[in-house]
């Protein structure tokens, strides 16, 4: 929970835009009441039956998660992959690298398929 209540004193300091928080399952109650009564912007997705993702932040960047195919991170496109890692602050040299990497990757096993 500290963890947490971290993420809202960096938000609110401005520290970040876009906070992304795993939490157990059972607390998820208390994250969601708590970021209610704060008037935090948030997105929740089950990964699993005892963890949840937790996207909460600036209303815009919570804005553009909404137009995201799925929030279930192994299931972003390359691009959802970029977006989110760049709303999240993590560098942004690094994250056009990663974007990059993936797309020649995912292109040369397309290649490779079609001459197959």
């Amino acid at each position: 929970m500290k963890v947490f209540l971290h993420h809202i004193y960096e938000l609110k300091k401005g520290l970040r835009r876009l906070v992304l928080h795993t939490c157990p399952a059972e607390d998820i109650c208390f994250v969601e009441q708590k970021l209610n009564r704060e008037g935090i912007p948030f997105l929740s997705c089950q990964v699993s039956e005892k963890k949840f993702n937790v996207f909460f932040g600036d209303p815009l960047c919570i804005s553009v998660l909404k137009e995201f195919s799925t929030l279930a991170l192994n299931e972003l496109s390359d691009q959802e992959d970029f977006i989110l890692g760049t709303l999240l602050g993590y560098d942004l040299k690094i994250q056009c690298s990663r974007f990059l990497d993936k797309v020649r990757t995912g292109r040369e096993k397309h290649l490779t398929a079609c001459t197959a």
